[in-house]
C-alpha cells in the first residue's frame, strides 16, 4: 500500500505527496496531459521538441542542469503520444532547488531563437539517427499510418516528417507552450522523507504565483473500426526480413486492459511463452519474436512482430503467427497455470518497482492522469482478476484479420 496526501492548488496544480522514511533521497515528477496526440497534422513532433526546450533555461535559470547537479540532483524527462514527463532525484536538504527549478520554467521559458535553433538541430539529428537511420528505426512511422486514418495516433512521438520540426516559427512554439505547459495541465509529485505540511507551502511559494492556462477542451478524432485488412511491404538495408502485425484493442482506461496486457504475456514474455516456444524453439522460424500493446489513453495497437531466420518465406511465417493466434481463440485457450504464471511476473515486477522512490512519484503522477492516484493500490487486484475466458474472449475480439495492418519488412537483396 503507497499512502499519499493530495491536494489542489487555486491554480490547479494537483499535487500528491508520498513519504518514505527509508531513503535520503527526494524525487520530484512533473506530468503535463501533453502528447503527441495533440498536435496538429502539419506540425508534428511538438511535444517531443517541448521535451528538449524546456532544459534550454527559462528567465531566470540560463542553464537548467547546473544549479541541480551542484545540489547533487540528476533529471530526465520523456515523451509519448499521450504525456510529456520531467522527473529528477535530490538530497532531501535541497529539496527547495527541485521547486525553484521547475516552477521557473513552467512560469517563464526563455524562449529565444538561438535556443530553439539548437533544440530544432537536435531533434532533427535523433530524427535522423534513430528513426531512418538505425536498422528498423523506422517501422513504427509505417506501421502506424496503416493502422490509424484519422486518429493522431497515426503520427510518432518524433513526428510524421523532418520539415515540421525545420519549418516550426517561434510564434508556434510559444502557442504551443502557452496552451500546455501550464499548471491546471500538470501534475506534480513528490516523494521522499517530507512532510506534506512542507510540500504544500513549498508550492504555494513556488507555483502558486504561476497563473492558469487558457483552457482548452480535448476534442479527439475517434478511429473508426478498420473493417478490412491492411498491408504494406518495404525494403531496407537490413539484415533480415521482420514482420509486424498490429491490431487494433483497447486503450489504457477501459477495464479490458488488464487482460490484454496479460495476453500479450501468454503469447511473449519469456522463454516459455507460447509465441517462443513454438515459433523460435520448435519450428525455428524466427530468431526472436515478441508481443506486446502500446498501452495509450485512446484505443491502443496489440502488435505481434519477429526477425525471420535467413531463407524462411514471409507467407510461412506469417502463416505460423496466424496458427498460435488462433489457437489461443479456439483450440487451445489460456489455462489457469500459464495465467497464473504471468500473473506472478506481473505482481513481482510491480512490487520491485515500489522500491525505487522514483518509479513511485512517476506511478503516482501516471495513475492520478487516469483519474485517481489511489488507482496505484488496486493495479495487482485488477490484474489477479482475470480469469482464462477473460483471455480468450479478448483473443477473439482483438485477432481478427479484418482488425489487423501488417507491415513487411524485407531485407533489400
Amino acid at each position: 500500500m503507497i499512502r499519499f496526501e493530495k491536494f489542489v492548488l487555486p491554480n490547479g496544480l494537483k499535487v500528491v505527496v508520498h513519504k518514505d522514511v527509508s531513503t535520503p533521497i527526494v524525487a520530484m515528477n512533473i506530468l503535463y496531459n501533453v502528447g503527441a496526440r495533440d498536435e496538429d497534422t502539419e506540425r508534428t513532433g511538438f511535444a517531443h521538441l517541448f521535451e528538449h526546450l524546456m532544459f534550454g533555461g527559462s528567465e531566470n535559470i540560463p542553464k537548467y542542469d547546473e544549479p541541480l547537479q551542484r545540489t547533487g540532483g540528476e533529471n530526465n524527462a520523456f515523451t509519448n503520444s499521450d504525456i510529456t514527463n520531467y522527473y529528477l532525484t535530490l538530497p532531501k536538504q535541497n529539496l527547495e532547488t527541485a521547486f525553484w527549478l521547475e516552477s521557473d520554467r513552467m512560469k517563464g521559458l526563455a524562449f529565444t531563437e538561438k535556443s530553439l535553433d539548437v533544440q530544432r538541430n537536435v531533434v532533427v539529428e535523433e530524427f535522423k539517427q534513430s528513426y531512418l537511420n538505425q536498422p528498423y528505426g523506422d517501422v513504427f512511422l509505417l506501421l502506424k499510418p496503416i493502422a490509424y486514418k484519422v486518429h493522431p495516433y497515426q503520427w510518432d512521438t518524433i513526428g510524421k516528417d523532418i520539415s515540421h520540426i525545420q519549418d516550426a516559427s517561434m510564434q508556434e512554439v510559444k502557442a504551443f507552450f502557452k496552451k500546455y505547459y501550464c499548471p491546471d495541465n500538470a501534475i506534480l509529485v513528490v516523494a521522499g522523507d517530507i512532510d506534506a505540511s512542507e510540500i504544500m507551502m513549498l508550492s504555494e511559494k513556488w507555483f502558486g504565483t504561476i497563473p492558469k492556462g487558457e483552457g482548452y477542451i480535448r476534442n479527439l478524432p475517434v478511429e473508426p473500426p478498420q473493417s478490412e485488412a491492411r498491408g504494406l511491404t518495404v525494403e531496407r538495408k537490413v539484415p533480415f526480413d521482420a514482420i509486424y502485425k498490429a491490431y487494433h484493442c483497447c486503450g489504457r482506461t477501459d477495464k479490458e486492459f488488464h487482460t490484454v496486457d496479460l495476453l500479450s504475456d501468454i503469447l511473449s514474455n519469456g522463454r516459455s511463452s507460447r509465441l517462443f516456444r513454438e515459433l523460435v524453439m520448435n519450428q525455428k522460424l524466427f530468431s526472436e519474436i515478441d508481443a506486446c500493446i502500446t498501452g495509450e489513453l485512446d484505443n491502443g495497437l496489440f502488435v505481434i512482430s519477429g526477425k525471420l531466420i535467413k531463407g524462411v518465406e514471409m507467407k510461412k511465417a506469417e502463416e505460423a503467427i496466424l496458427a498460435e493466434v488462433e489457437k489461443i481463440c479456439k483450440f487451445q485457450p489460456a489455462n489457469s497455470k500459464e495465467l497464473e504464471k504471468v500473473q506472478n511476473k506481473i505482481e513481482s515486477t510491480l512490487v520491485f518497482s515500489e522500491m525505487n522512490i522514483q518509479n513511485k512519484a512517476m506511478n503516482l503522477a501516471f495513475a492520478e492522469l487516469l483519474g485517481d492516484a489511489e488507482l496505484i493500490n488496486s493495479e495487482i487486484d485488477r490484474y489477479r482478476a482475470v480469469i482464462p475466458e477473460m483471455i480468450m474472449q479478448q483473443a477473439k475480439e482483438i485477432f481478427r484479420e479484418t482488425n489487423c495492418s501488417t507491415l513487411y519488412y524485407k531485407a533489400r537483396e
